[in-house]
């Protein structure tokens, strides 16, 4: 069942365009229901407000090629300014509404973010002056002090819309940042073609069984490029319904899936394991229509999977993928039974060719682990204004994905470790180098090292070894300031759950943390 063909040819295909086409062909089908304010979309309805945004942005000064920067939870208006920001020639980039000041400036001024367009609660206590290139802030439901109001966008205006370049495989259409295993963030440079072609490779034969007719409850967070690409595009490109939520809520997303009559859910190995603990309770709905639900961004433990489906009926399918890769790669099936291997990320989509290679480059005959290195259309251009870490991960065409893993005699590949040293809390990448430079800011820390520690709801926790400086002494008190000391810089999912002091962070000769001596301590 080798997946080798696309649902269309992305060729010259705009991301914008995809989802236009589609909501000429469907008017009056509701598009989107935001259940953060119960506000339904018809596809009508949401072309034009697309349209009405792209022409207030460029009415407002955004050229093409300047960076439009979202920074909102799921919203009608994070999707509509997402799509709008790609019609007037802008680059989108996409911001965790839990970032911290520290974040967030970073993040605007590594880009160089023209616009922003966000919430009033959002920014309220934010410095923003000072970012060379930062023109204009509009604020979508709540005011504040120096932002605009984001319904001024939506006025009607005459301005004209760009012509974009015919190259699409050149032009960026999202710029998602992601967490390296070693220092900050960096922008993913994805194109139109790269995040077109991944849709229709995830709905192409073999692949997602999608139709016009489901409807995805999707409460992964739009800013990360699973929920941009596997809720948000393909959905409005398959003409089927995106029913938002804002965040992870089991008891309201219970009485939706009944409500709306969902039928597939893009989640993540929490998530799941949230669902089974509920429905072993006998709390699960048993009226639902979910036929599946597509699980990705960590790996998932196969019981996990088979223990749903015993108690809800609902299948698993275990995917695999990478934001520098739209960000899907493998997916599983679903049937026939004997091809439903759920310790298995599954055959590779169509036109993504694999490679499993050792320290040396070498291909390592089947079975054997190596390095998952990986070409397709889907591919990233590159990290923007990072032309280093570009040429370490993606060599003549190849991307280097830091996985290790094995494929076995019938095509089927699978994930032996996770990319070295990142840490997957809940499915939420968090880099140790990060976490690791804010803590040294502290007074107190000499030296500190931060590891992932296994965790039965989250997958993994932060956990930090902190070395102190000679006049402090180690205590709960100092515990509770140092992981403050973090929570007002960082994001939740970044901030160490466990302080442990120590005499020594050990490290190699040239003073590399060595994260697996600190595991050790865990047993």
């Amino acid at each position: 069942m080798a997946r080798t063909e696309l649902f269309a040819d992305p060729a010259g295909r705009y991301v914008h365009d995809v989802v236009l086409e589609s909501c000429r062909n469907h008017p009056n089908k509701i598009a989107l229901i935001d259940t953060s304010c119960d506000r339904r979309l018809t596809y009508g309805e949401y072309a034009e407000l697309v349209e009405s945004l792209a022409r207030g942005l460029v009415a407002g000064g955004i050229a093409p090629g300047e960076v439009i920067a979202i920074f909102l939870p799921n919203s009608w208006e994070f999707a509509i300014s997402y799509h709008a920001a790609t019609l007037a020639g802008g680059i989108p980039t996409l911001l965790n509404p839990a970032y911290r000041e520290r974040e967030i400036r970073y993040q605007l001024e590594n880009s160089g973010a023209a616009f922003l367009i966000t919430d009033g609660p959002l920014v309220e206590s934010v410095n923003l002056a000072g970012l060379p290139k930062l023109r204009r802030i509009f604020t979508t439901r709540h005011e504040s002090t120096k932002c605009e109001p984001f319904a001024d966008l939506l006025r009607p205006s005459s301005a004209q819309l760009p012509r974009l370049e015919a190259d699409t495989a050149n032009l960026v259409a999202a710029l998602p940042y992601s967490s390296g295993t070693t220092g900050l963030p960096k922008g993913v440079m994805l194109s139109h073609h790269n995040l077109v072609a991944n849709v229709y490779q995830l709905i192409g034969p073999g692949a997602a069984l999608l139709t016009a007719d489901d409807v995805m409850l999707c409460f992964l967070p739009l800013y990360h490029i699973y929920g941009l690409t596997v809720g948000l595009t393909l959905c409005l490109t398959l003409g089927a319904t995106l029913v938002l939520m804002p965040r992870f809520d089991i008891q309201k997303l219970c009485a939706l899936i009944v409500q709306e009559g969902v039928t597939m859910m893009p989640m993540v190995p929490p998530a799941i394991n949230a669902l089974c603990q509920l429905a072993a309770a006998g709390a699960f709905p048993k009226n639902h229509r979910v036929r599946w639900i597509k699980c990705g961004a960590a790996a998932l433990a196969p019981e996990l999977a088979r223990r749903l489906t015993e108690l809800t009926g609902i299948a698993v399918n275990q995917g695999y993928g990478m934001t520098e890769a739209s960000p899907v790669t493998h997916m599983g099936y679903l049937s026939p039974p004997e091809m439903n291997r759920p310790a298995s990320i599954g055959h590779p989509l169509a036109m993504t060719e694999c490679r499993i290679l050792d320290l040396n480059d070498n291909e390592v005959p089947l079975g054997e682990a190596g390095e998952l290195v990986m070409r397709g259309p889907q591919f990233m251009l590159g990290y923007w204004n990072e032309p280093g870490a570009t040429a370490a991960v993606l060599r003549d065409g190849w991307y280097y994905s830091g996985d290790i893993a094995r494929a076995d005699a019938d095509g089927f590949y699978y994930i032996l470790d996770r990319r070295k040293e990142m840490i997957k809390y809940k499915g939420f990448p968090v880099a140790p180098a990060e976490v690791e430079s804010v803590l040294l800011e502290h007074p107190a820390v000499r030296d500190c090292g931060v590891v992932a520690k296994p965790d039965v709801e989250a997958g993994e926790i932060p956990c930090a070894f902190v070395v102190l400086r000679e006049g402090f002494t180690a205590s709960a008190a100092l515990d509770g300031e140092l992981r403050a000391f973090v929570a007002d810089r960082l994001a939740h999912h970044k901030q160490p759950r466990e302080v442990h002091f120590v005499d020594a962070v050990p490290r190699t000769p040239s003073g590399k943390v060595l994260r697996r001596e600190l595991r050790k301590s865990f047993g």
